[in-house]
């Protein structure tokens, strides 16, 4: 996910403040102010007394000549770095986002923002703030939100359907309520995830519950954030789940409870480009899949031939990370 530093030099409390309130994600200040920054919320600190040290653990280059934007690329192997240049022009920053990671950029206002994050459409890791208000803070935090890379959804088509015994599974609790066509991907292979749709419907059972997602059996895989997959069963407060909607757009959610109980349980297979997946869900009348209009289905009136949301990939995963190895999970 993208990161929002926030530049406070000089000290303004205000400015601090706000970045805490807006969810960046570190404050950069002057030395002498990190314990002040502390004392106002939790927060990653750039300073010389802080968490992160400005030309030690963050580097910064002004970009002049190729010569520099070599450096760049050199110092990005060990963490971030934020680049600028007196005559700035998109050119030098494409050749930095294409060639290396941990690119970071100052800017000061939205449309900067927005130009540096749809760079070569992939944009640079980082921004940093400087010389903002409250209220372009704010606005820029926003636009980080909104930047969260989309997903290719696959339509799926349900094979077969198959009442199973009993197991633990999971429900994902976040601290952002989700809206009709919206969810979380989950499934039994990294390689094939459906889009199981949030508790955000009405319904004669129980009350809507839009910050849930009733997501299946503790050995599931749920994509996250940072490209990466994790057990259903490993998940807990304070984590970082994806959202997904059904038309590909993501956005970042903190985990504030994950319930783990003993439900009947459901396998759902399902083909999708020659390929077949499969995941397991309670079997319940309130747990829905996602069609590809974004309306949601509920498990038990599944049919096969009915089509669902789905995401696919070819690689497979190590801890969570996508890795170029031939895997075959049943």
């Amino acid at each position: 996910m993208k990161q929002l530093w926030v530049k406070v030099d000089p000290w303004d409390k205000k400015l601090v403040t706000t970045a805490l309130e807006s969810g960046a994600d570190a404050v950069w200040v002057p030395e002498g102010r990190a314990a002040e920054v502390r004392a106002l919320g939790l927060i990653t600190v750039v300073a010389p007394d802080g968490d992160l040290a400005p030309g030690k653990d963050v580097q910064e280059v002004a970009i002049l000549s190729t010569a520099d934007e070599a450096e760049v690329i050199r110092l990005a192997r060990g963490g971030p770095v934020v680049v600028r240049t007196p005559d700035w022009t998109i050119i030098p920053l494409e050749n930095l986002v294409a060639q290396s990671n941990n690119i970071f950029v100052e800017v000061a206002d939205a449309d900067a923002a927005r130009t540096a994050l749809g760079v070569l459409e992939k944009g640079v890791d980082g921004l940093v703030i400087t010389g903002a208000t409250p209220a372009v803070i704010k606005e820029i935090a926003r636009i980080v939100k909104d930047a969260s890379p989309p997903l290719a959804l696959t339509t799926a088509r349900i094979t077969r359907l198959k009442s199973l015994g009993m197991g633990d599974r999971v429900c994902v609790d976040t601290c952002s309520n989700m809206g009709v066509g919206e969810g979380m991907l989950v499934g039994n292979s990294s390689g094939g995830l459906f889009l199981v749709h949030a508790e955000s419907l009405e319904n004669p059972y129980v009350a809507p519950r839009p910050f849930r997602v009733n997501a299946g059996p503790v050995h599931a895989y749920i994509r996250v954030t940072g490209d990466r997959t994790r057990y259903l069963g490993e998940l807990a407060a304070g984590d970082e789940v994806l959202l997904v909607n059904y038309q590909g757009r993501t956005a970042p959610a903190v985990v504030g409870r994950v319930k783990v109980e003993r439900r009947p349980l459901m396998l759902v297979s399902a083909e999708a480009d020659g390929r077949e997946i499969a995941t397991i869900l309670q079997n319940a009348e309130t747990i829905r899949l996602t069609r590809p209009n974004g309306e949601a289905v509920s498990i038990v009136t599944l049919k096969p031939g009915d089509e669902v949301l789905v995401a696919l990939e070819e690689t497979g995963r190590h801890f969570g990370h996508k890795i170029q190895e031939t895997i075959l999970e049943k």
